[in-house]
Parts: C-alpha cells; sequence; structure tokens
C-alpha cells in the first residue's frame, strides 16, 4: 500500500544537548523520495539535530517519528530497529581497518540479522555496484582513496535498503573533485527512491545540486530557497 505518511516528522520538537535548549519548537516533514540539506553554522545544532533521528540523543519536548518509529520515549531495545530502518552516514568513515571492504560490510549484515551467506554476499555486491565500487570487495580499506573509504560507508548504509539515509557532513573530509562525485552517488540513490537528508556546510555543493534546504540556527530550523547559502 502506498504510504502518505512522511518518514521523516518533528513536530515542536525541542531539541538539548545535556540540559541546554539547542533548538526549539522544531517542524518539519521530509517524505518518501525526497532530497533536503539540512545547513547551519558550526555549533548550529545541526549534528544535535541528527542525533535525535536516530535516536543518540533523547527527543524530550514534542513528537517525532523516522521510518515509522516514534522518537518520544523509544526504548533503548527498540533503538537497533529504528536503525536499521535508516541509513547513516557520518564525516568519519568507521571503518574497520584490520578487515576489507566485504568483511566490513558482512559485519553489519550479520549485526542486523542476517544469517544466509550467500544473500549477504549477493547483498553485499549489489551495494557496491550502487556506489561504484563493484571490484573492491577484497581490498583493505587503507588500499582505497578517502573518495572510495566514502563510498564504501554509503554502501554499508544501504544494506538493509532503509526508507531514509541521514547523512552528516559526508563530504566534510573530501576535496571538491571527489566530494562531487560523492554527491552523483547521493543523487543516484534518491532518484531510485530512497529519501535523503544530507547535513553540510558545503556552499558549492548547494548552488550546484539545488534542492529542498532547511536552516539551523538562531534556535531553531527554517525552509529557505534552493541553492541559497546561509
Amino acid at each position: 500500500m502506498f504510504s502518505t505518511e512522511p518518514v521523516l516528522l518533528l513536530d515542536k520538537a525541542d531539541i538539548f544537548q545535556d540540559t541546554k535548549l539547542v533548538l526549539g519548537d522544531v517542524s518539519f516533514a521530509v517524505h518518501k523520495g525526497e532530497f533536503v540539506y539540512l545547513i547551519g553554522r558550526t555549533g548550529s545544532g545541526k549534528s544535535s539535530l541528527l542525533k535525535i533521528l536516530y535516536a543518540d540523543l533523547k527527543l524530550q519536548n514534542g513528537r517525532g517519528s523516522v521510518a515509522g518509529t516514534p522518537l518520544e520515549n523509544i526504548k533503548p531495545k527498540d533503538v537497533p530497529f529504528l536503525r536499521r530502518k535508516i541509513g547513516i552516514v557520518f564525516q568519519d568513515f568507521q571503518l574497520f581497518f584490520d578487515r576489507n571492504v566485504e568483511e566490513n560490510l558482512k559485519f553489519v549484515l550479520k549485526a542486523t540479522g542476517w544469517t544466509d551467506k550467500k544473500k549477504m554476499t549477493d547483498r553485499v555486491s549489489e551495494v557496491l555496484m550502487q556506489v561504484g565500487l563493484g571490484t573492491a570487495q577484497r581490498k583493505m580499506p587503507h588500499q582505497i582513496s578517502g573518495g572510495e573509504q566514502q563510498r564504501v560507508v554509503i554502501a554499508r548504509a544501504m544494506l538493509n535498503e532503509p526508507q531514509i539515509l541521514i547523512a552528516d557532513e559526508p563530504t566534510g573530509n573530501l576535496d571538491p573533485a571527489v566530494s562531487d562525485q560523492i554527491m552523483q552517488v547521493f543523487r543516484s540513490i534518491n532518484n531510485a527512491g530512497t529519501a535523503v537528508l544530507m547535513a553540510t556546510h558545503n556552499y558549492d555543493l548547494l548552488h550546484r545540486y539545488p534542492a529542498r534546504t532547511l536552516r539551523v540556527g538562531e534556535g531553531g530550523v527554517e525552509e529557505v530557497a534552493p541553492g541559497t547559502g546561509f
């Protein structure tokens, strides 16, 4: 059944870091297949907002849901189930450097309940093809470039066919040409139907790939015209 329910919803949410109110009265939704930028200066609360979405921080006031899972009062035992329905891409790659690319990805599949070896191998091949790394299975992370490592991270985030990909400064450590390639990967994933929420302060990407843009600042979140900066 086709659902009109947003993939991500915050309604009058207050976002705290410890006891400090970072963002107040935050309301926005992201629908299936949407591409949305989250912009704002360093320290504006972008990362805290993202942490609420994957339940690394608690939603204390207001309402929220991601991939059909309510965020308010989420129990610690339910957090892994939420994270299986979303893909998370960080700025630092967080790969295991003592195992190859395929083993890095299979580790996640096993951790999320996959048991069939053939299905795991097939799924790893599929996601690596999706990010343009079809021949990298046997390579160790140190044998591939920073841009390729980030592609592995995106492939890892796609393993369980998430409804939404949440990316926190995914091009922050990459040079412009490589950032552009990574952006193309995100666009193709988005075109195939996965919603993307990307936090960035890369003006160039905003101008070159305009999309719906939410700005974090002055204690809140507001929508701004696509392709505009801060």
